[in-house]
């Protein structure tokens, strides 16, 4: 069994980070970084899924565990990103226990789920069909991304369906769903983040939130509050953050 689905079922803390540029020098150096974990955008990115397998490659050879972020919950896109070898998938807009069942059945094959079977990366070219299927059955993560106030609301539903691995926040389309995008102080998108926080405590399920931005202070707040599996940055974001704190150093010596 994988490090990470042992922790997840333990409710361990992990730490990964997300993928968004798409670059294999990029991802290779996140690799480096020390991170549990990496996700693997194709939900807001225009990474493609050739370059999704070439990410997977990079990131499983690394010895670190290769996760998918899905467009939507699409059992064509699910389908293609586990047979190119992804460990698990992150699912978004997961707001009913039907939606649940949907994200799991499509990366299960009967009789738990309905993911038609074919051979690729994941299967070993044709060779490996049968230790893959195993692997699939009891070693696949799926992750159900709370993100609109229904999957705040349905929480408990959610998670109460076999197969699924835990959750983890999108806080900027859960503010969204409230009619506040990105305004996290509002006193709405508060109590939805407070009610995440009391399910967290009376759940054996592990909860996740993506700390998009470098902020240590936040990703220690996160831990305290009892999520366990994180996303700390983005490769895009950090590369951004880094080019502004250089030019903000630079800039006085050029006046």
């Amino acid at each position: 069994m994988t490090s990470l689905k042992k922790k997840l079922q333990n409710k361990e803390l992990t730490i990964g980070s997300w993928l968004s540029c798409g670059y294999n020098p990029i991802c290779e150096i996140m690799c480096q970084s020390g991170f549990e974990w990496l996700v693997i955008d194709i939900e807001h990115t225009t990474i493609d899924f050739e370059s999704t397998q070439n990410l997977i490659q990079i990131i499983e050879l690394s010895g670190i565990t290769p996760l998918v972020r899905v467009g939507c919950n699409n059992e064509y896109i699910i389908k293609r990103v586990m047979d190119a070898g992804a460990y698990g998938v992150i699912v978004p807009m997961i707001n009913s226990k039907e939606d649940a069942i949907k994200a799991v059945n499509a990366v299960k094959y009967p009789p738990n789920g309905t993911r038609g079977v074919g051979l690729a990366r994941a299967q070993k070219y044709g060779v490996g069909f049968q230790e893959y299927k195993e692997w699939v059955e009891n070693e696949s993560i799926v992750i159900a991304q709370i993100e609109h106030i229904r999957g705040v609301e349905n929480i408990d539903e959610i998670l109460s369906v076999k197969g699924i691995d835990g959750f983890i926040i999108g806080p900027y389309d859960l503010s969204a769903s409230l009619g506040e995008p990105g305004n996290f102080d509002h006193p709405d998108v508060k109590d939805a983040l407070g009610k995440i926080r009391y399910f967290l405590k009376c759940s054996n399920k592990p909860g996740g939130f993506h700390v998009v931005h470098s902020d240590i202070a936040l990703l220690k707040n996160k831990i305290r509050e009892g999520y366990t599996f994180i996303a700390y940055g983005d490769d895009m974001v950090f590369f951004s953050e880094k080019m502004k704190e250089e030019y903000i150093k630079f800039k006085g010596l050029i006046k």
